[in-house]
């Protein structure tokens, strides 16, 4: 191993989420690189941004009842991998009703689906052969009205009626048995690459193929139940302009083409739904439809759950474990469920997680005890901050700097990892600036925590972008946020008597 390895992330046993990329840095390589070194034991497969296993019991290439009992079988992991399960009849009641209308009009009329709303900030849905069928609170927080989640309800029913899980299934098994070929027969590396990399355009491009036939589907589905047959333009539209957000932080560019992609880009998706829901007349009226949708989702928690932490601003705080700390002026936290991560302008990037390790070691030895590749011995050490064992180190892997932080409170060990290519930055002043933060919390303070939660309010005459963004607890660029979760246009004025969200603490 030639690098620092993460064995077990402070909440890895619980869902999977991507790691985020600094835009434009050195640091989007850096966490390319951490990624490979970390080892977590998961037993449900990674689920990106619509990620579909459909496919009915009923149509070829599974066997009589295969589909469903796929879908009981992996229930139970899929819930448990996205936080649990999220429940509030209120929205649990609107999308029964909004299923039960696309089901209607859909191929097979006869499916029988089960809709699960997960506990997870990511914008994500997906389904599962058998008709299990899953949305995210995030997914519900970004969505504007009932048209908006119809439309990726229906586009998920689709991969299940047009067995898009069995095609996608045989297509890699293919793409693999030509790896092996490949591989085995091919004795010019160079060549055998570019062979590799074909097999993996064609199986990325059939994945291409089955989202944009399942927009087509969607999209008609949802005039046949006379939704807006539009609002598949307008909530692509927003998960767009969320993805660019949050690039502003910690992720890459996910609206940038990827021809190994799962997923065509947003730009070509948005044009040929437009393109389909111009064969169809709307058949709704959207102000009321916004209405009611936003009623349903008043006070759905948004953002980290309580069992994951919180981040506000450039401050982590974690009720349950009881502990804090902040970063330094410059860096942007995310908290996914691997692990916390944050990078900063200058190429730096920070991995925070927990482990487990025997209450009798010392820190000082368990950092020298051979879980860090590329450890330089001589800068192992032991220190007090704040009354807790922690003790400090420095690697060089791969022409990375690492400055290595380990710290124990109540039983619990906790890690941090900084790194950066450049040579002149000063890993050790950020990284003790944040280890010397790291505190325990209150009773009284741990109680007061709370998670944030979306709030309907109504505009009134005078209210701004500014002034309502100003209302927000808790997120960072709040007018650029206000302005997305809103579907609202920059430089567009409020409308007086409409209903907003915003995010309250």
């Amino acid at each position: 191993m030639t690098g620092p390895v993460v064995q077990m992330g402070l909440k890895s046993r619980q869902q999977a989420s991507n790691l985020a990329n600094h835009p434009g840095s050195r640091a989007k390589a850096l966490l390319r690189f951490i990624r490979p070194l970390i080892v977590v034991f998961l037993s449900v497969p990674l689920l990106a941004a619509c990620v579909s296993f459909g496919g009915s019991p009923s149509l070829s290439g599974l066997a009589p009842g295969a589909g469903a009992s796929i879908g009981q079988r992996e229930h139970p992991r899929v819930v448990a991998a996205y936080g649990g399960r999220y429940r509030n009849k209120k929205v649990e009641s609107l999308l029964g009703d909004v299923t039960k209308r696309l089901v209607a009009v859909s191929s097979t009329p006869n499916q029988n689906y089960r809709l699960t709303v997960l506990n997870s900030p990511v914008v994500n849905a997906f389904a599962l052969p058998g008709g299990y069928l899953y949305v995210t609170r995030g997914l519900l927080a970004l969505a504007n009205d009932t048209s908006e989640v119809a439309a990726v309800l229906s586009h998920e029913m689709a991969h299940v009626t047009e067995n898009h899980a069995f095609q996608r299934q045989q297509r890699a098994r293919q793409a693999k048995l030509v790896n092996k070929v490949v591989t085995d027969v091919i004795a010019d590396e160079q060549e055998g690459q570019i062979a590799l990399t074909s097999s993996q355009v064609s199986l990325a491009s059939f994945s291409r193929g089955q989202e944009l036939a399942a927009d087509r589907i969607g999209v008609e589905m949802m005039a046949k139940a006379d939704l807006d047959p539009y609002a598949a333009a307008r909530f692509l539209t927003s998960m767009g302009r969320f993805s660019r957000f949050r690039a502003d932080s910690l992720s890459s560019n996910a609206n940038s083409p990827n021809f190994l992609a799962s997923h065509p880009a947003t730009p070509a998706r948005i044009s040929q739904v437009i393109e389909t829901a111009r064969g169809f007349t709307p058949q709704t009226n959207r102000a009321e439809e916004r209405a009611s949708y936003l009623e349903a989702i008043d006070g759905v928690t948004f953002g980290d759950d309580p069992s994951e932490g919180y981040v506000r601003g450039r401050a982590y705080l974690h009720p349950k474990f009881g502990f804090s700390f902040e970063l330094p002026v410059g860096y942007t936290l995310e908290n996914t469920s691997e692990a916390v991560l944050a990078a900063d302008k200058n190429g730096t990037a920070m991995r925070f997680d927990g482990v487990e390790i025997p209450p009798q070691q010392s820190l000082v030895d368990y950092m020298g005890s051979g879980w860090i590749g590329g450890l330089i011995s001589s800068s192992i050490e032991g220190r007090t901050i704040n009354g807790l064992e922690a003790a400090t180190a420095d690697a060089r892997a791969k022409g990375w700097r690492f400055r290595i932080i380990v710290i124990r409170l109540r039983g619990a060990t906790y890690r941090f990892l900084f790194a950066n290519a450049d040579a002149t930055t000063d890993l050790k002043t950020d990284a003790d600036k944040t280890l010397d933060s790291f505190r325990r919390l209150g009773r009284i303070e741990r109680a007061k925590l709370k998670p944030l939660s979306l709030k309907i309010v109504k505009v009134r005459n005078g209210d701004t972008v500014s002034s309502m963004a100003a209302r927000m607890d808790g997120v960072d660029r709040k007018s650029s946020l206000f302005l997305i979760l809103n579907g609202i246009q920059e430089g567009a004025q409020l409308r007086a008597g409409s209903l907003v969200k915003i995010v309250v603490d």
